[in-house]
């Protein structure tokens, strides 16, 4: 069962059952698989594309025409001191430029990409990317 709750939709959209989405904002054209959750505070940029099992956490913000693999992970946490960060006004924030292609099972810290990026399937991106091109592995680098 799906659990849609203050949603603010631009345009048209489609979305696959079973979804968790509240308290975000989705632009126009854009397509969200099944089983996937996305908080609040999360703008999703026209033409995008996220795909199942993926998990969009508080503070995202994804660019225009982007593809979202299956199974992407974003963290808004970095568990400092060991500690679990339990007030939302706290949480960190990510963002991805436009054109912006995210292989399956990529995980996301708190991060800054650019515009014009690849992330390849599985990597880890612990660090911003400040400059377009290829990037791949566990922490991600440039190819």
């Amino acid at each position: 069962m799906s659990s849609i709750q203050n949603v603010k939709f631009i345009g048209s959209y489609k979305i696959v059952d079973p979804v968790n989405i509240y308290g975000c904002e989705i632009s126009e054209n854009v397509f969200i698989g099944p089983f996937t959750e996305i908080q609040n505070n999360v703008f999703i940029g026209d033409n995008s594309r996220i795909q199942s099992h993926t998990f969009i956490c508080s503070n995202t913000i994804i660019g225009k025409n982007c593809f979202i693999g299956h199974g992407v992970m974003f963290t808004n946490d970095e568990f400092k001191n060991n500690k679990i960060e339990k007030n939302s006004d706290n949480f960190l924030r990510t963002e991805l430029g436009d054109n912006v292609l995210v292989g399956s099972n990529s995980t996301f810290l708190p991060v800054k990409i650019c515009s014009n990026v690849i992330i390849g399937a599985g990597s880890v991106v612990t660090k911003d990317i400040k400059e377009p091109g290829i990037y791949y592995g566990n922490p991600c680098r440039k190819k």
